[in-house]
Order: structure tokens, then sequence, then C-alpha cells
């Protein structure tokens, strides 16, 4: 954490010395930092590559440095967040971007690689399989049960849209009457469009991590709205399928899920499922070792925490020297 630490400390240093921040802070970065004579300097921009890092387990995912523009990493998880972490990164989510710059790692150090876990962007995976012919790769299940909450979301919405028009509709009519509108009030104090919105983080959780007042607006929402318990109960089968150990079972539970998914007939859900099929082998293989992608998503919030402390990224190349001193 040694560059990290000295530059954000730089203003406290200059004050206390009674030296101009800006100028201690060029001083640092052209002669104490040791950039102007990184060897990737040349092409940090573009990509970095650390073959001393390269592991049996990696994960690959994409995050936005500066102004929105991406950057894949592809990161050991035994480095754990920490220095050893980073193995490559490069410029944009092209597949034949993230493949040249991977395939400059010798194909002996590539074959080392068991298991890589991703998000089900095809990019990704198409970069995955070229990179490492010998992994497998691991579809991560926070977002395959994060696409199947959105599709019950979308329900929700749904509904609370028709509520919406519904007293906007009941509002005109009690003017045109000349009448003054009243809202029907739930035992729990929720008008109809209040118990869909405040509902948002009721169905997206199990009924066992429910509050007191959870329960309350949730027996009341599904006495209202049927079709969304129904919904409900049909995605937390979906995310109990992810608490079996056993791969054959999770296999066979998975498939008469999607079954069941095809009689329904709901839109949403008809989309999940095929993304589902689509990518069911890598969905399957998180039951070999159970691993997820987690240490990615960890390494993406680091970087974003560091990026907001700087309050953003004013010199891409000086900024990814910092994450190659801290994470590589």
């Amino acid at each position: 954490m040694e560059v990290m630490t000295r530059v954000d400390t730089v203003g406290n240093i200059a004050s206390f010395y009674l030296v101009n921040p800006n100028t201690l802070r060029r001083h640092f970065k052209k002669h104490t930092s040791g950039f102007n004579t990184w060897e990737q300097k040349e092409h940090c921009e573009d990509y970095l590559i650390f073959p001393e890092n390269i592991g049996p387990f990696l994960s690959i995912d994409e995050v936005s440095l500066s102004k929105g523009e991406l950057y894949t990493f592809v990161t050991n998880k035994s480095g754990h967040g920490k220095k050893g972490s980073m193995v490559a990164c490069v410029k944009g989510t092209l597949a034949k971007d993230i493949t040249d710059v991977l395939q400059k790692l010798s194909l002996k150090a590539r074959n080392q690689v068991l298991e890589v876990t991703l998000d089900m962007a095809n990019n990704m995976e198409l970069a995955a399989k070229e990179s490492f012919p010998k992994a497998t790769l691991v579809t991560d299940r926070f977002h395959v049960v994060r696409l199947a909450i959105d599709a019950l979301q979308h329900i929700r919405i749904k509904h609370r849209w028709d509520a919406i028009d519904e007293e906007n509709k009941a509002i005109s009519d009690a003017k045109n009457k000349g009448e003054k509108y009243e809202s029907y009030v739930f035992s729990n104090g929720d008008t109809k469009k209040q118990l869909l919105a405040r509902s948002r983080y009721v169905i997206a959780k199990k009924a066992a991590q429910w509050t007191e007042n959870q329960c309350k607006r949730a027996h009341i929402l599904f006495n209202e709205f049927p079709d969304l318990k129904k919904a409900y109960e049909h995605i937390m089968e979906f995310r109990n399928i992810y608490e079996e150990h056993s791969k054959a079972n999770a296999e066979i539970k998975l498939k008469n899920w999607l079954e069941k998914t095809s009689q329904m007939e709901v839109a949403k859900f008809n989309s999940v499922s095929n993304t589902i099929q689509n990518n069911l082998e890598n969905i399957l293989a998180f039951f070999n070792n159970r691993s997820t992608n987690a240490n990615a998503e960890s390494f993406n919030s680091k970087i974003k925490l560091f990026r907001a402390n700087l309050r953003g990224v004013t010199d891409t190349q000086f900024f990814l020297f910092r994450l190659t001193k801290l994470f590589a």
C-alpha cells in the first residue's frame, strides 16, 4: 500500500514542510515513484500483463476507470485482492483484444489455469475459452440469481405503474365530481402504490430474512397480487437450487425448474429460462468447487474506492502504475 499512502498524504506532508502540494506531487510522480522508468509505461493504457501472477484459479471482469472507459481485469484468486492478484489488464471489453493480450502469456503458463469464473457476457466467455484451453468456465451465481430477481422485479414494477395509473384516474374522477380523493390505506399504512414501491427489497430476499414489518408487507402484497406471490415462490425455488452440494441433484432440479418456467408462460421468465439454457454448462460448473466471482467484484470495489479517494482519474497512465504497485 506504499504508493497509495504516500501520494494520498502528500497534501499533509506539503503543509507540514510549507511546500506547495502540487510541486511535491509533481516531484513524486517524476522522480520518486519510479513511474518514468516503469517498463510497461509505453503500452500501459492499452494493456498490462504480469506472467508471474498466473495461477490455477482466475477471475475475469470489467471495471470503469474514468468517464465510463472500461478495462478488463484478469485476477488470480490466490492473491486475495492484494499484491500478486493482477494477471492482466486490457483496455476495452472486445474478446479479440483480451485474447491478444492473454496470449502473450506462454501456452505452458496458460495451461496451468484450471478454472475461470466470469459473468454471462459472451465476450468474456469467448476470450477465456481461447486463452485458457484447459480451464473450466464457471458462471458466477450472483449474476444468474440477479437476472432471475430482475425478472421478478419487472412484474412488481408493472403492477406499480398500473396502480399509479389507477390512482391518477380515481383522482381525476373525484375532481370531476367535486369530491376529495382519499387513497385506500392497508393495515400497515401503505397505499397500493406505496406497497408495491416498498416491496422492492422484500421480494429480493428469502422469507426467512424478512423483518416483522416486511412479513406484514409481504402478506398484504401477496394477498393483493397472487401472481406476484406465485412468481416470488418460483424464483425462490430457483435460488434454493444453489444450496445443493451435489451437481447431479442440482442439474435435475434446475431442469425441472426450467420445465415449470415454460409452463408459466411469463415472458420475462422465459427470457431468464433461455439465458440459463444457453449458459447451462457453465452454470452447473459452479457445483464442482462452488466457485464464485466474488473476489473479482471485491477487486473492482477496491479500484473504485481508490478512484473515489483520488476524486477521479486525471492521469490514466499514472493511475494504472499505482494499481500495479498495489495489486501486481
